[in-house]
């Protein structure tokens, strides 16, 4: 019996980061439609992991990628939310902490790494040396930020073999609704129709970091999957608490810099109402940030 795994392949590139398959504008439709993101590269182990081992095996990863944006209608990310570092192939990193690795449609890559260990860290946010491994030649760094803070990013490029964007395409938008709440499509009915059923559900909230960092930024979108969900019958009004999400500064492509970007979680209403739970990650102290408003779409599958 074949497998119908229902992922797709729309964008490939090469090594150099050019188009080999697929389209930039394929990969935003899909995005567009709430689809769900796994990026495969692949790479060998004495280039990438351990730069002394006689080794050189290749390896191929597939990562979720369970946080995207749209950026300017047109422009899409990704960013694992979830991850934790690992030395492979056995162990995970010295240092206990979240690997924020964000992925743009063009191969450039950053990572942000909020510590969870409780090392002191007083260093100031800013611009950092350049931290290039010696010998790592696939490895392209850009720019580094906040080394000595609890919360450390770089923007860089690893040439990867290949690059393939596959997606899962299979949610179905059932309610769009401005700040306000005013229905643009779907209805409420349909998403608690599908809610009391036990569908999935995920949302895609405009405009949610256009409070984060300085200078210029762009419209923007971010989907993110729902966890709980609470359905009050008389006033007809949906509430949901999304899983863990990394904000970052809207622009194209997308890039880490201090001050640029946290993480936390959000809960989104079928008024318009949003609020949100923010972790500073130089500090790891929560704060909530209330009466937001942002247009929101629901999807389910």
């Amino acid at each position: 019996m074949e497998l119908n795994t229902k992922w797709t392949s729309v964008l490939e590139l090469n090594a150099a980061q050019k188009v080999t398959a697929g389209s930039d504008n394929a990969l935003a439709d899909a995005i567009r439609r709430g689809a769900d993101l796994r990026i495969y590269t692949e790479f060998r182990h004495n280039e990438h992991i351990d730069l002394n081992s006689p080794s050189n095996e290749l390896v191929k990863e597939v990562s979720e990628f369970a946080v995207t944006y749209l950026l300017d209608d047109r422009w899409s990310a990704g960013i694992m939310s979830l991850r934790q570092p690992v030395e492979l192939p056995d162990r995970f990193g010295p240092r206990s902490s979240m690997s924020f690795f964000l992925y743009n449609q063009n191969g450039q890559q950053a990572i942000a790494r909020p510590f969870l260990d409780g090392q002191p860290a007083d260093g100031q946010p800013g611009p950092s040396p350049i931290d290039k491994p010696e010998g790592m030649a696939k490895y392209l760094a850009q720019n580094t930020w906040d080394s000595q803070t609890n919360a450390p990013a770089t923007n860089f490029i690893y040439q990867f073999g290949s690059f393939k964007y596959f997606v899962w395409d299979g949610w179905r938008e059932v309610l769009s609704h401005d700040e306000k709440g005013n229905v643009r499509s779907g209805s409420i009915d349909a998403l608690i129709d599908a809610f009391t059923r036990g569908c999935e559900m995920k949302a895609g909230i405009r405009g949610v970091c256009a409070d984060v960092g300085e200078g210029t930024k762009v419209d923007h979108e971010l989907f993110v999957r729902i966890g709980p969900g609470y359905y009050y019958t008389d006033q007809r009004l949906f509430i949901a608490e999304t899983h863990p999400l990394v904000r970052v500064k809207p622009t194209i492509p997308m890039l880490y810099e201090s001050r640029g970007w946290d993480f936390g979680w959000l809960l989104p209403r079928t008024d318009g109402h949003v609020a949100f739970r923010r972790c500073d990650p130089y500090t790891l102290k929560f704060t909530d940030h209330l009466n937001l408003r942002h247009a929101v779409r629901w999807f389910v599958r």
